[in-house]
């Protein structure tokens, strides 16, 4: 890690994606906070065209900084969706500065935007990492969660919804059969009390004609038998005359 002089506004520190520049004292919107440099490379060269590293800053067509060399403190800035400083290119001086586009306080990280190539080619594919992007991905994350929930607590509320549906069924059906069973009780006992009801009937008549008198029928019969036993006496009496 390169030396850093104590007048200088910023220190070199640990970062959520590694290494990174953060600030020692306020920094000013507007302040020049400190240089990108490294030798420059021509694309017309093809040894220079075929360097490639993640600190290669382009400032045209033709010429790149080459900015992987141990000197360029810069180097340890880390890209920010939502930035705190910006990089000011000069072309036709071939210079980058990196300026504070806010107020930066002590402690804070400094970043700046890498840009739209950078960002396509380094950092979507690992997905990135700055404090904006974390706290979307934070939000994405509780969003989802609670969507887990609102999900789960509406199919909790159906299935009871659905057990308490399936109860009054249960409870509907089970008044049914105690109803049937009821009914079916009441029958039974009326059947059993007239049956009870026919017999002491019967019982009653054949007590009464048995043996507490006699029925028409019988006064019949019997009258019948007395006018037949009176005819066969006469006859009998009719032939001890004659003789």
């Amino acid at each position: 890690m390169p030396a850093i002089p104590s007048n200088k506004p910023y220190r070199v520190g640990r970062s959520r994606t590694g290494l990174g520049l953060f600030a020692t004292k306020p920094i000013k919107k507007g302040t020049k906070i400190i240089r990108y440099f490294g030798p420059l490379l021509d694309s017309r060269n093809k040894k220079h065209d075929a360097i490639e590293n993640k600190y290669l800053f382009e400032l045209n067509g033709r010429w790149t900084i080459d900015g992987s060399v141990r000197k360029n403190v810069a180097r340890y800035i880390n890209h920010a969706c939502k930035p705190n400083a910006e990089s000011d290119v000069n072309v036709r001086k071939r210079k980058v500065v990196i300026r504070a586009i806010k107020k930066i306080e002590p402690g804070d990280e400094i970043n700046y935007d890498y840009g739209t190539d950078y960002f396509k080619a380094y950092l979507k594919p690992i997905g990135c990492k700055c404090a904006a992007c974390e706290k979307k991905r934070k939000k994405k994350r509780a969003e989802a969660w609670a969507e887990r929930l609102r999900l789960k607590a509406k199919a909790e509320k159906k299935a009871l919804k659905e057990a308490e549906k399936q109860a009054k069924k249960e409870k509907k059906a089970q008044a049914k059969l105690q109803a049937r069973l009821k009914a079916s009780r009441s029958v039974n006992e009326k059947e059993k009390l007239n049956g009870s009801s026919n017999g002491l009937a019967r019982a009653n008549g054949k007590s009464l004609n048995g043996h507490g008198g006699k029925s028409p029928a019988h006064k019949m019969m019997a009258a019948e038998a007395g006018i037949l036993a009176k005819a066969s006496v006469k006859q009998v009496s009719e032939g001890h005359a004659s003789a």
